[in-house]
């Protein structure tokens, strides 16, 4: 039986990487974060304009105060994304679920800018007060964020975005005793690299790690 040592591996350094065609490239390199946190980003013009975009570079940054930040690929200010988080200050993230995981999809479509893509893909914008951007109708898990921080990375343009979240909603059976929410119960997917969707199946909780302890499941 072959061995996951022996087996034929790919290998790239640097050169190699520089060398590959530029879409290959992206796929291969975004495949190696693994899954990915996956959202829809509501946000509005001054004009009225809703705007939806799928992001798959959330992540965690304190219970306390709640923070989460965002990566926005380079990209010109202006009635999109991020203009218009710049622009209001507020932003809605919205998990995507099976049932409109290809609708979702289609928004990083390049659309003209004013252009609804709620509208383009057929998905539907709900206001909550008092919060000016729109979040999914159909998301079952929807957040609302204020900015605290925009940096712009000079190694390749990015922007990072800092949100303070100030709005949470989840369906109330997927929130456990103790604080857990259940993304599997609530319907939630993720995705890896530029493409491909999943949904998750969890193995176990886990207890809080302690040194000297094996650890033990949660019930």
């Amino acid at each position: 039986m072959q061995t996951e040592s022996s087996q034929k591996k790919s290998v790239f350094q640097t050169e190699q990487l520089i060398e590959l065609e530029p879409r290959y490239r992206a796929k291969l390199v975004n495949s190696l974060s693994g899954f990915k946190s996956l959202v829809l980003v509501g946000t509005r013009s001054s004009r009225g304009n809703n705007n939806l975009a799928l992001f798959s570079s959330l992540f965690h940054i304190s219970a306390n105060p709640a923070m989460c930040g965002m990566l926005i690929r380079p990209k010109k200010v202006g009635e999109n994304t991020l203009g218009n988080i710049l622009e209001s200050g507020v932003y809605t993230l919205n998990h995507l679920r099976e049932e409109f995981y290809r609708e979702a999809h289609q928004t990083s479509a390049r659309y003209p800018q004013g252009v609804s893509e709620f509208e383009e893909v057929g998905l539907h914008p709900t206001f909550i007060d008092p919060y000016f951007a729109p979040f999914v109708e159909e998301s079952s898990i929807r957040i609302a964020c204020e900015l605290l921080e925009h940096q712009e990375l000079k190694w390749n343009q990015t922007h990072l975005i800092i949100g303070k979240i100030v709005y949470i909603e989840i369906p109330e059976k997927t929130l456990n005793p103790d604080g857990y929410v259940d993304i599997e119960a609530a319907g939630s997917i993720t995705c890896s690299s530029l493409d491909s969707y999943h949904t998750t199946q969890r193995l176990a909780r886990l207890e809080y790690a302690k040194p000297g302890i094996p650890p033990h499941l949660l019930e």
